[in-house]
């Protein structure tokens, strides 16, 4: 049986995968952000997989500091996630995760960002720009919405309505 934490923390991570697609309605923008993480000396693959855990770290910290459950987290407002991936620390950021990951990736993606959060030198300056860059993406998602506040189920629905997500993060997995 899965736990409200573990699904949260898939739901999270569920945003966190369809987070860049969805920005990515306008092509021009995948070109912008991997010219950007070229300049930072990033690897565009691995920018966009921290990137992607970026979001599920700042999201499921939003989740557990407001103690919204995983049949809850559709209500959680993208600006409140926003804040967190620039507001909070690293280290916070990865404070409440499971202890284990049901998807391997996520597992290596957390590894690399805990990795990151504690190096210093050009690794902290890389999640400075990286959490810069998952700012950036929300705000393009909340200034395209006719919502006046977008919230994370949004982004699920615009997902599914691009036919970029089957799964809708269903809690039952």
């Amino acid at each position: 049986m899965t736990s409200d934490h573990d699904m949260l923390w898939r739901r999270c991570a569920h945003l966190g995968r369809l987070l860049l697609p969805v920005v990515d309605e306008e092509e021009w923008r995948r070109a912008r952000r991997h010219e950007r993480l070229g300049a930072w000396g990033i690897d565009v693959v691995e920018g966009e997989r921290l990137i992607e855990v970026f979001v599920a770290l700042a999201a499921h910290a939003v989740a557990v500091d407001t103690s919204v459950s995983a049949a809850e987290f559709d209500v959680l407002p993208l600006s409140a996630v926003a804040d967190a991936a620039t507001g909070k620390r690293d280290f916070e950021l990865l404070a409440g995760l499971p202890d284990t990951f049901a998807d391997g990736r996520d597992e290596l993606a957390v590894k690399v960002f805990r990795l990151y959060t504690y190096r210093d030198g050009p690794y902290s300056r890389r999640l400075f720009q990286l959490s810069a860059e998952v700012r950036r993406a929300l705000n393009v998602l909340a200034e395209r919405s006719r919502m006046p506040s977008p919230r994370c189920g949004h982004v699920f629905f615009w997902a599914a309505a691009a036919g970029l997500s089957s799964d809708h993060g269903d809690l039952t997995n």
